[in-house]
């Protein structure tokens, strides 16, 4: 039976709320950072993203029945807590996986064209072989580069293929790190630290778009200061929204934590919610993902003349220098510069994945086509 009248509070900053729990009940928006217990004291069902950190303190005594974060990690929850409780949750499992394989694919073929290499000549090593992992590794694979994979769970359940990290830091020319923050058997908390930053080799890359804390900051600034050769690619910070602008001075690109920024991505986040509260109600949904996904528009036009490659049409869509620069520009003012790390995130500029985009034209060659297929465009 549909609820009536449910009260719904959710982080201002999910798209598609309306859209999608219009119908539910009354929506109210709140700061996902500052939420606070007395916000929920009339909540029936809570949403969030990974700034709100969902426990007793926030919960206890409160009538929310139905947590749901729209993001992949859920370091975050206190899922004990929630099922102590009978708190039904859901998360959204690559939501935005897509897009973060896209923000790398978009920074590696910049870095590539900057320093004059091809990914094809490199190896990639990728550590944290989940939902983002292996979607990077399909497209990285599909482009014919060599790939090294690190995660231990997986390997450990008899999975084949997989390296120690320590292997992987001593072969790959470029690291990309996208192991959530866990803890346990496998912990990732400072997996790369003062010891095994040492083994990465000269002139590499080293790209975290997984979870700050996964490298000790403070050893990667003091490391980097003698390895400046090495090319660091940071959209996480171990402190985030506080930023240590040293470290920060000393990257290729810095980001404020936007790699699965993508609108296709948010969007698909809140709909997942959706229909995991609608099966918790043992309702229907009555909303699909393509018509929401229809609704985004923005949809990027790419007029092909026969001289594009695959960086230029992939930086016609996603350039992260721009990122780039506004994340730099947010550090000026120190005093206020964990406000403009949220602004940031709260005022993105609408930026969709490869697959929407729409090509008019002339028709790629046959190399450059099966490069866009593998990368995520439909062409």
């Amino acid at each position: 039976m549909k609820p009536s009248r449910l009260n719904i509070v959710a982080d201002e900053n999910i798209p598609a709320l309306e859209r999608l729990f219009g119908d539910l009940g009354e929506i109210r928006k709140v700061s996902g950072r500052t939420m606070k217990n007395s916000d929920l004291q009339q909540a029936d069902l809570l949403l969030v993203r990974s700034v709100t950190q969902v426990n007793q303190a926030l919960l206890e005594n409160t009538p929310v029945r139905f947590v749901g974060t729209a993001t992949i990690g859920t370091d975050h929850i206190d899922m004990d807590w929630l099922a102590k409780n009978d708190i039904g949750f859901s998360s959204a499992p690559g939501c935005n996986a897509d897009a973060v394989a896209e923000y790398v694919v978009s920074n590696l073929l910049l870095v590539a064209a900057e320093q004059g290499f091809k990914l094809t000549d490199k190896v990639v090593g990728i550590v944290g072989v989940g939902n983002v992992g292996r979607r990077l590794q399909q497209r990285l694979a599909q482009l014919g580069v060599k790939l090294l994979l690190n995660d231990p769970p997986r390997a450990a359940a008899g999975e084949q293929g997989f390296v120690e990290l320590s292997l992987l830091l001593q072969q790959a020319d470029i690291i990309c790190l996208h192991t959530p923050l866990t803890k346990g058997e496998y912990p990732s908390h400072h997996l790369l630290n003062a010891e095994n930053l040492e083994l990465i080799r000269p002139s590499a890359v080293l790209l975290n778009a997984g979870r700050g804390p996964v490298i000790d900051n403070a050893a990667l600034l003091h490391w980097h200061r003698s390895r400046a050769d090495v090319t660091l690619i940071l959209d996480v910070w171990e402190h985030e929204p506080c930023v240590d602008s040293l470290l920060a001075q000393r990257v290729r690109i810095g980001t404020p934590h936007i790699a699965g920024y993508s609108l296709d991505g948010k969007i698909r986040g809140t709909w997942m919610l959706y229909g995991a509260f609608c099966q918790h109600q043992g309702i229907a949904p009555q909303i699909t993902l393509s018509e929401c996904l229809a609704q985004a528009g923005a949809v990027p036009q790419i007029r092909l003349d026969g001289h594009q490659t695959l960086t230029d049409i992939v930086h016609s869509v996603y350039q992260p220098e721009a990122d780039h620069e506004r994340f730099m520009a947010s550090l000026a003012d120190v005093e206020n510069q964990p406000l403009a790390f949220d602004q940031l995130r709260k005022s993105y500029p609408v930026r969709r994945e490869f697959v929407a985009a729409q090509f008019i034209g002339e028709q790629p060659l046959e190399v450059l086509s099966t490069q866009l297929k593998a990368v995520g465009f439909k062409v």
